[in-house]
């Protein structure tokens, strides 16, 4: 798990850019539904933490599905941008975050 894609999934659920919020709400529901019928969602597991999480890497779902450049620790789901994708992206970023 990257630092930034931990940074992505949060300010994408909390303030996603303007130009992606529809994709990432595409993604992310898609994503949560294969996660809802995952064994490895934390209401499978006996657990501590009050929020939806993977027990494998450990992210909380909300978050974790919005991240475009992420994919699923046990390959249930894939990154949906490619590595040329994603340098646009974290440039993109820097545009609106100063």
């Amino acid at each position: 798990m990257k630092l930034s894609e931990v940074y992505e999934g949060w300010r994408n659920k909390i303030l996603p850019p303007e130009k992606l919020k529809d994709k990432i709400a595409e993604v992310s529901n898609e994503r949560i539904t294969i996660c809802d019928s995952c064994d490895n969602h934390s209401k499978n597991h006996k657990t501590i933490r009050p929020d939806a999480h993977c027990v494998s890497c450990g992210c909380t779902l909300s978050a974790k599905t919005k991240c475009l450049s992420c994919s699923c620790p046990v390959n249930k789901w894939q990154a949906v941008l490619t590595s040329e994708q994603e340098g646009k992206y974290k440039e993109y970023e820097k545009t609106t975050t100063t």
